[in-house]
């Protein structure tokens, strides 16, 4: 009686002084709540705090606490469902002595014992997928995992037996292989022949191409229809004197882009002292430039001279 109102008291103080929070309670109040046999309401708040967001380590406590009560409670089925929840999620977890009874951790062990082969199984052959993945440092950790729950102390027996003890093997050389393959390889250097090889001897350069030389600008002409011809802005001819004897005569000549003549040729001669004197003269002749489409080309004009005396 004394017990039964003690557990009443506790669980109305508990629901009663936190106002709304008290609604839900939190782990505490839950963990007060079971130290005061009172389980039914302990179970209560401990599945409102499952129902709600908490951190991973709070909900593995609720999860322990919520199969605690249960075992309490005799709900076998379902305590068995609440242990294997906390199992799946985190195989290595142990009770604590001072926490539980031997009934309990004997519970809790049977448990265990009745799932660990599995997962261990599962285990090894994800960190064997990461391992052919050549995930080196997630095969390394789960190969590690394995052999760790392999040396349980809940599993003493099954992992002595197969197919258990045979994973022990595998696993130990999966995780030095991936070890070994993640470790960085010192370079080594080639061995040096026993006598030198021969000394290639390097074929002669080809002797470079000629430069190309850059196509020569056309030369437009009175034939060209598109061409505007150059305007005479100095054209003077030599006078003709009294020892020249009157003839016709002309000469040829290439105005360039900028209105100089570039070359002059005489093409009708005179007679050679006259014929210098024109061909000198054509240095100082000038020309608006011949166009195409507005821009200035060279141009060929032949000149008629007209040869009177002075």
């Amino acid at each position: 009686m004394k017990r039964a109102f003690a557990s009443q008291l506790v669980a109305a103080i508990i629901l009663t002084t936190a106002g709304t929070a008290a609604a839900q309670g939190s782990l505490a109040d839950a963990r007060a709540l079971y130290s005061a046999a009172a389980y039914d309401d302990a179970l209560a708040m401990l599945d409102r705090l499952h129902a709600s967001d908490q951190r991973a380590e709070d909900g593995r406590a609720i999860d322990q606490y919520r199969a605690l009560c249960l075992l309490a409670l005799g709900r076998m089925d379902e305590a068995t469902r609440a242990i294997q929840t906390i199992v799946a999620a985190l195989p290595s977890y142990h009770l604590s002595d001072a926490e539980v009874s031997p009934r309990v951790r004997a519970t809790f062990r049977d448990v265990r014992q009745a799932m660990l082969p599995a997962i261990i199984e599962q285990k090894y052959a994800e960190a064997k997928a990461a391992f052919d993945r050549k995930n080196l440092a997630a095969a390394s950790d789960g190969f590690n995992e394995v052999l760790e729950l392999l040396a349980d102390s809940d599993l003493v027996s099954a992992a002595n037996q197969p197919p258990l003890s045979q994973l022990r093997p595998l696993a130990i050389g999966f995780r030095d292989l991936a070890a070994a393959a993640a470790a960085p390889t010192a370079s080594t250097l080639p061995a040096l022949p026993s006598t030198p090889p021969p000394v290639a001897t390097a074929a002669p350069a080809p002797a470079p191409a000629p430069p190309l030389r850059p196509a020569a600008p056309r030369i437009y002409s009175w034939d060209d229809a598109n061409v505007v011809p150059p305007i005479v802005l100095r054209q003077a001819m030599p006078a003709l004197g009294d020892m020249f004897v009157q003839r016709q005569g002309t000469i040829e000549i290439i105005v360039n882009e900028t209105g100089l003549v570039e070359t002059a040729t005489m093409t009708l001669k005179v007679n050679a002292v006259y014929d210098g004197l024109v061909l000198a003269a054509t240095r100082n002749w000038r020309y608006k430039p011949a166009t195409v489409d507005g821009v200035t080309v060279k141009f060929r004009n032949t000149i008629q001279l007209d040869l009177k005396r002075r």
